[in-house]
């Protein structure tokens, strides 16, 4: 018997599909030359709206974002640039990384002339993303990263400068800071889990492949990102920068479902720095580095300690003679942060942290017991739901920047409440995905905890965006 007209129909539209995307993919290859072209306009844009705006003085308060380049340079980088690399890392996979990112040029470009030393051990370990993130999280609000030029020329700039720096001394015509040392590599793994896209490799053509025939053009591929791409399964390390299509005439761009990877996860390749850096890292101490500035708990926090230290006589906390580069220092525009704010701040995002470590991991245990799952593996049902916390917590400032600029922001509730809802049932749902070898009363139990897991940090974002 046939199948239907539609099917044949689907299937035709399909291969179509994996046709145009493979040939995506070798283009990308065969155009390499335009691709560094791009990145270097980027890395010229990102240097002048790095550094001029921290070497001029600061704008009044009503200048505009059209009316000062120290104001489009903060709506370009905390606007839209770090949200929407985000939400690009969950659309296409990390293909900033690889096309458009100026730290991985830079670093990639004076790696070719460098030293070319091997990668020492220390750098290999894997918790440096989660210790990198935590660090320039909780810094970057003691300097008030998102506010002024300085303080972004320091933040930005200075992982910018330590990865020419790793580039020039390590590696050979390599990303060897992008891959090990990046604040930003493991959130951007994570979320690349997601994406639709990825370079697919088919592990026994590459065997079978006839030599000559690595390539259209004869030459091996040049990973930057240093992935053994005959092995590569996850498209967390991958770049996306389309240097290995056609490699053998077995890696292609091709879709795929943007649960596929999660959901084929065993509990061998779940990673616990991973977890630490989703559970401690992304729904625990950025969501404090988020929230603490709006809170009246911080407000109320700092009031009873101060009130205190004056009547012990111990006034030293209160002073207002920190550089700007330890705490936030402008006196001109009456920001100045005193050692009692540097040390609440950092007491708020850890305190936060810990409680939202605490409520998840009990919850995600107790799931995991239930369905007779390993809990590390579980976690990983809570990537969509990261994305979109990261995602609500970056595009605040591009909120507030907007309706400073006059423009209507009334839908700005409904589609926060709509993203919270859409990462809630996507991480229940890949919960259920993932405990699909289970029988149905332990698979609900899995959905369960995952949904117990997402609610603190849920009422965290209500209390900030619809309470406070």
């Amino acid at each position: 018997m046939r199948a239907p007209a539609a099917n044949y129909a689907l299937d035709a539209g399909a291969r179509s599909v994996s046709r145009s995307l493979a040939r995506i993919g070798v283009a990308m290859r065969r155009h390499r030359g335009l691709i560094i072209a791009i990145q270097w306009v980027v890395v010229l844009c990102y240097a002048v709206l790095l550094v001029v705006p921290a070497v001029r003085p600061l704008p009044p308060e009503q200048a505009g974002i059209l009316e000062s380049l120290t104001r489009f340079a903060q709506f370009a980088f905390w606007g839209i640039w770090w949200p929407f690399v985000m939400v690009s890392m969950v659309a296409l996979g990390r293909v900033w990384c690889g096309v458009f990112c100026p730290e991985g040029a830079l670093t990639e470009w004076v790696s070719r002339r460098g030293l070319g030393r091997g990668i020492p051990r220390w750098m290999r370990w894997g918790g440096w993303p989660f210790v990198a993130f935590l660090g320039t999280t909780v810094y970057g609000q003691l300097v008030s990263v998102y506010e002024y030029p300085k303080a972004a020329a320091l933040v930005l700039g200075g992982s910018t400068l330590a990865a020419v720096a790793v580039g020039f001394v390590y590696g050979r015509g390599k990303r060897v800071w992008c891959r090990h040392l990046c604040p930003a590599n493991g959130v951007f793994a994570l979320l690349a889990k997601l994406a639709p896209v990825h370079y697919r490799v088919d592990q026994r053509a590459w065997e079978n492949a006839p030599p000559g025939a690595r390539t259209s053009r004869g030459h091996a591929v040049d990973c930057a990102p240093l992935i053994d791409i005959r092995r590569m399964q996850s498209a967390s390390p991958c770049h996306m920068c389309g240097r290995c299509a056609g490699e053998r005439q077995a890696v292609d761009l091709a879709a795929r479902s943007p649960s596929a990877e999660i959901l084929a996860l065993t509990d061998e390749r779940a990673s616990r720095w991973e977890v630490a850096l989703l559970v401690v890292g992304v729904l625990g101490i950025a969501v404090g580095a988020f929230q603490w500035s709006a809170s009246p708990w911080f407000v109320a926090a700092k009031q009873a300690v101060a009130t205190w230290l004056v009547d012990e006589g111990w006034l030293w906390p209160l002073g207002e003679n920190a550089p700007w580069w330890l705490l936030t220092h402008y006196p001109e525009k009456n920001d100045v942060f005193t050692w009692l704010d540097g040390a609440l701040i950092v007491a708020y995002i850890g305190a936060t942290g810990a409680l939202v470590t605490a409520w998840v991991g009990a919850w995600l245990a107790a799931g995991a017991a239930a369905a007779r799952l390993s809990a590390w593996r579980l976690a990983y049902a809570l990537v969509p739901f990261a994305g979109v916390t990261v995602f609500l917590g970056l595009s605040a400032l591009t909120v507030t920047l907007i309706r400073a600029e006059g423009l209507p922001v009334h839908w700005v509730g409904w589609a926060r409440a709509a993203l919270l809802a859409l990462g809630v049932a996507w991480s229940a749902w890949l919960a259920w995905g993932i405990a699909r070898e289970r029988t149905a009363w332990r698979r609900l139990a899995a959905v369960a905890a995952v949904v117990a897991a997402m609610a603190l940090v849920v009422w965290l974002w209500l209390e900030m965006f619809y309470l406070w």
